[in-house]
């Protein structure tokens, strides 16, 4: 009985190889150089970080953001500068000031210093809009981009590479530069 089981597991493991190899011999005729398949299924990825280095809409988008930013900096440092002399001058006068005179400096320090958190929290807010809508932006033309570029190449899937997500990738089925230099013609041709 013994033998006869060592035979059946022989002949089994034999079958699940020739399967194997039929399975995986009809798929591999279809594998580009420029697409990974997965049982039939064609995958690609980019380089994210390319695009935001190389993509001229990112960059004219990340840019606007950062002189928004250096604009808010420097509106909160005017306001900052202003509770800072008021603060100065009542430590430099307050011994000459009744203490009515000083009441009302610290009540306009507080104030200041209210307009400032509220400013701070306000123009936080519009910059952190603001990103996320033109960062959509982006997106979306990354998106219809892939839309029309996938049209010719077929693929099921195309991931971005995040190296917080993906362990391994095969460059072959890297397409960053198609992506990169198509997105910047469609975006030369509009503007």
């Amino acid at each position: 009985m013994k033998s006869n089981s060592w035979v059946i597991n022989g002949v089994l493991a034999l079958a699940v190889i020739v399967l194997y190899i039929l399975h995986f011999s009809g798929t591999s005729a279809t594998i580009k150089p420029s697409a990974a398949t997965a049982g039939g299924t064609k995958v690609a990825y980019f380089e994210i970080d390319s695009i935001q280095s190389n993509y001229e809409l990112f960059k004219e988008v990340k840019s606007a953001l950062q002189v928004k930013d250096m604009e808010n900096a420097k509106q909160l440092n005017g306001l900052k500068n202003a509770f800072s002399q008021k603060y100065q001058e009542l430590q430099k006068n307050g011994q000459y000031l009744s203490q009515a005179e000083v009441g009302a400096r610290q009540q306009e320090l507080a104030q200041l210093e209210k307009n400032y958190t509220s400013r701070e929290q306000q123009l936080s807010q519009e910059l952190q809009e603001e990103s996320f809508k033109r960062l959509q932006e982006v997106k979306k033309n990354i998106e219809a981009f892939l839309a029309k570029y996938n049209k010719n190449k077929e693929f099921a899937y195309i991931f971005s590479s995040n190296p917080d997500l993906m362990y391994y990738k095969d460059t072959a089925y890297d397409i960053t530069s198609d992506i990169v230099k198509g997105l910047n013609a469609e975006y030369k041709s509009k503007k």
